[in-house]
């Protein structure tokens, strides 16, 4: 079985494994779970273990060391992709700690209200009326073209434009 090899030549070779490839499939890692850290530290160990218990992966050919990393980022991509699988039939993440309440007195909601109204205020008349007409009317961009008297194309260009100029006055505000 797998688990019960011990040798100290596998333990050096798992040790040479980790050494070259750990900081590369790390980052690799990192963005593939989106900046969470803990998560990417979870893949690169569930991949070396994965490497460890495959012993006719390319990761331990001499002659196959060029692949062994593209061996490794393969298996780390799966991990991920299996681990999205599973929440999106199990939404449930287990946690050290119970969260915080969601009970407040509702001063976060409106100091955020407030931001992306003054940043909404910055926009020109034309991107912050597709923008209330698509996002807070929720109107389709057909309903908005006709009520703006725009081409629907004219609204999904202004809409497209309107939000990265939004996003540009939130991150001015330090609101991102």
């Amino acid at each position: 079985m797998a688990g019960d090899r011990t040798s100290t030549t596998e333990q050096e070779a798992m040790r040479a494994l980790h050494d070259e490839h750990a900081a590369a499939l790390w980052s690799f890692a990192v963005r593939l779970t989106g900046g969470d850290r803990q998560a990417a530290e979870d893949v690169v160990q569930e991949t070396l273990l994965r490497a460890w218990r495959s012993p006719q992966s390319p990761v331990f050919s001499a002659d196959q060391q060029g692949s062994a990393r593209g061996w490794l980022y393969t298996v780390a991509r799966r991990i991920v992709i299996d681990e999205w699988r599973s929440r999106s039939v199990r939404p449930e993440k287990l946690v050290s700690e119970v969260p915080e309440s969601g009970i407040g007195d509702g001063t976060e909601q409106l100091i955020q209200a407030r931001l992306f109204a003054d940043a909404l205020g910055k926009l020109s008349i034309e991107h912050r009326a597709v923008l209330v007409e698509m996002f807070y009317k929720r109107a389709t961009v057909r309903e908005t073209a006709e009520k703006l008297g725009i081409a629907e194309g004219t609204v999904k260009s202004r809409t497209h434009y309107a939000l990265r100029a939004l996003k540009l006055a939130l991150a001015e505000m330090g609101a991102l």
